[in-house]
């Protein structure tokens, strides 16, 4: 049975304003069930362990989805997420690809946070994919420090400035995911529409736009993951 590592922020302050982020709900329970209901055993981790921290605008009726009415129906799942392991405590030998859910929460741990930087390059070294969604490749950031060149020529998407602009957060965080990443040489696509499905892949790599991509993105991981199986390791990033 596969086994897949689930990284979740932190951290939940957002700058000049008393409102809170966190993880994004649906980008945690979307890929969650999608990977259990194929069969995947899926460890939760986070920086500082324990319960993460849950943006308050992704439980708001406008965005609740069949995935949350599920996870707050699972006894189970709600204990896993309550008790998140401390990241430094895990590994990527004991895993078969890496995922990272967004919210706002990764634009500052997870984008410094030296122990998934390096998680993240032991993975792609290994040949095992890295599947991340939204703001979720923030923590890509980190891996290119440890690692320059690393996202160079790399064919990625994440949560655009327009779509950072219309959510009227713009002035509450430390700095443009889809910026950041261009300026690190990412060949960066989005969709044509703000917030619709768009996931990249390029070979390990699978990053996914925004909350709705949030499901396609971690099926793209498990595809990926069967064409492992079928034709030995995919070559890993530079």
């Amino acid at each position: 049975m596969k086994k897949v590592l689930m990284v979740l922020t932190s951290h939940q302050h957002l700058e000049n304003t008393d409102s809170k982020t966190g993880v994004w709900l649906g980008e945690f329970t979307e890929p969650y069930y999608t990977f259990l209901d194929n069969g995947f055993i899926v460890v939760l981790a986070s920086p500082a362990g324990g319960e993460p921290p849950v943006d308050p605008m992704s439980k708001l009726v406008e965005h609740i989805t069949a995935s949350n009415r599920r996870f707050h129906e699972d006894p189970d799942a709600q204990r896993l997420f309550s008790n998140t392991l401390m990241l430094d405590t895990l590994e990527a030998d004991s895993f078969d690809a890496l995922f990272y859910p967004g919210g706002h929460g990764p634009l500052w741990d997870l984008a410094r946070n030296a122990i998934s930087g390096k998680l993240i390059l032991d993975f792609l070294s290994a040949g095992k994919p890295v599947g991340t969604v939204c703001h979720g490749p923030a923590a890509l950031l980190k891996a290119a420090a440890l690692q320059p060149g690393l996202l160079r020529g790399k064919r990625i998407t994440a949560f655009t400035n327009a779509e950072e602009m219309l959510t009227g957060r713009m002035d509450h965080i430390p700095y443009q995911l889809e910026s950041a990443l261009k300026e690190l040489g990412a060949d960066f696509h989005s969709a044509t529409v703000p917030f619709t499905t768009h996931v990249e892949t390029d070979g390990l790599l699978i990053t996914g736009q925004n909350p709705l991509s949030s499901g396609p993105t971690a099926r793209a991981v498990i595809q990926l993951l069967g064409a492992v199986g079928e034709l030995g390791r995919v070559d890993p990033l530079p």
